[in-house]
């Protein structure tokens, strides 16, 4: 067993014993930077994050953990289920979502927020405050054959938890940078009004440039730039770069894309040498959408790996 699963561990069982506390559109051009890949390995923090209770003497005593891996960090949340006088323990499953605030700073704006296990961009050294807005659910019992018999009621609720952080944010790898072209109502035809457009709009076909540099001597020239739309809005992400494909998410002999994402496999990235990649978004009258940015980057070590997933820029939409 790892030293992150015995911290995991150890906490849980703390929590039990020790009650919880009471508990901008961007303007492009924009630019993300993604931090170098960690000289260690991930670090997990973990402090007991409160009690659910429940119908029939059911509760569950819940622990908040948050690893950190060079750029990027995940918040999990454990659970231990226990059912009143009969000491019986089921097992359980947790999800949910978090929002991180940092510790005696503004609380109108998060400093972080993801779903439970999910990855999001570490912020640096410090100590947050982390309230988790969980689901947990016992499993139903089962005899000897493997039937369930009865089914223990989910549990829903919110628990809180105040984690120290002491690893420095690494410094910058990569760079992400966006810039956006007016919409066009038709091709070639630039929309009237201003000279640049800062979000997109319905009805229109808008050009973006990505800008990907490598800026650290850590790691090498291969990454993956995704772009990725609301499915629902009918977005479409096109690019002449040969680079560029929209995913095919079907079983062979399926040729169906998904037209509102679109992925970049750039393998010439050096520091000095960035590069760009030029992308059409198009929108049908009266739909919206806003586009996210990702850039994944790995790097052999010895027979192993390391690198990181980070999140660029965001494109937004208005309507009119």
């Amino acid at each position: 067993m790892g030293a992150a699963s015995v911290l995991l561990l150890w906490t849980v069982t703390t929590a039990h014993a020790t009650p919880p506390a009471t508990p901008t559109a961007p303007t492009p051009p924009t630019t993300t930077a993604a931090a170098a890949p960690a000289t260690t390995g991930p670090v997990t923090h973990c402090s007991p994050g409160g009690t659910l209770r429940g119908p029939h003497g059911l509760y569950a005593d819940v622990a908040l953990c948050v690893t950190q891996s060079g750029a990027t960090m995940t918040v999990q949340a454990a659970a231990t289920c226990r059912r009143g006088a009969d000491h019986v323990r089921p097992g359980c499953r947790i999800s949910g979502t978090w929002t991180a605030h940092r510790h005696g700073g503004p609380t109108a704006e998060p400093t972080a927020t993801g779903t439970l296990a999910g990855r999001a961009d570490y912020p640096g050294p410090g100590t947050y405050d982390i309230s988790a807005t969980v689901d947990v659910r016992p499993d139903a019992p089962t005899d000897s054959a493997g039937t369930a018999h009865t089914t223990h009621p989910a549990l829903h609720g919110q628990v809180r938890a105040t984690v120290t952080l002491t690893e420095a944010k690494p410094r910058p790898s990569h760079t992400i940078g966006v810039t956006l072209k007016p919409g066009t109502t038709k091709p070639g035809t630039t929309k009237p009004g201003t000279a640049r457009a800062t979000t997109l709009k319905p009805g229109t076909t808008s050009t973006l440039t990505y800008t990907v540099a490598r800026v650290s001597d850590v790691g090498d020239g291969s990454a993956r730039l995704g772009l990725i739309g609301e499915e629902a809005s009918g977005i479409r992400l096109t690019s002449a770069d040969k680079r560029c494909v929209n995913p095919l998410p079907g079983r062979y002999p399926s040729t169906a894309r998904s037209m509102y994402a679109l992925d970049c496999a750039l393998t010439d990235l050096q520091p000095g040498r960035p590069t760009t990649v030029t992308v059409r978004a198009t929108l049908q009258k009266g739909a919206c959408s806003t586009v996210v940015s990702k850039l994944g980057y790995w790097t052999p070590r010895g027979q192993e790996s390391t690198g990181g997933m980070i999140t660029g820029p965001t494109l937004t939409c208005t309507a009119g």
